[in-house]
């Protein structure tokens, strides 16, 4: 189940703004909140609209998994990558989702473990 949630979760940041509705509701449940070093974020609508604003800032670049799936109760641990597809990655963070009853994403805790300065 974990290993599949996280596929999900990587499909909806990847997704393109016409199914990116679709696959955020396929992956996360209505109340999710998403915290990292850059945003904090609840619902679906929210979610969405970072989902867009790291797609503008990160023009044809993919999240992909960066390693296994360690996965325990009703929680999940994961590193992904961020970078063009098939090349070295960009941006390495390392997330913790808890999940609902329902085995979609209720909580995602990020991290960043490697990231391009900020311009400015």
């Amino acid at each position: 189940m974990s290993k599949l949630a996280v596929e999900r979760y990587l499909a909806a940041w990847n997704a393109e703004p016409a199914e990116r509705s679709a696959r955020i509701e396929e992956a996360f449940t209505a109340d999710v909140r998403y915290v990292d070093p850059f945003a904090a974020v609840e619902g679906h609508g929210a979610l969405g609209h970072l989902i867009g604003v790291a797609q503008d800032r990160f023009p044809g670049l993919v999240f992909t998994p960066g390693g296994p799936v360690d996965a325990h109760h009703d929680q999940a641990r994961f590193t992904w990558h961020l970078g063009p597809a098939g090349g070295e990655p960009l941006v390495v963070g390392f997330d913790v989702a808890e999940f609902g009853p329902d085995g979609r994403i209720r909580t995602v805790l990020g991290f960043i473990d490697r990231a391009p300065a900020m311009p400015g």
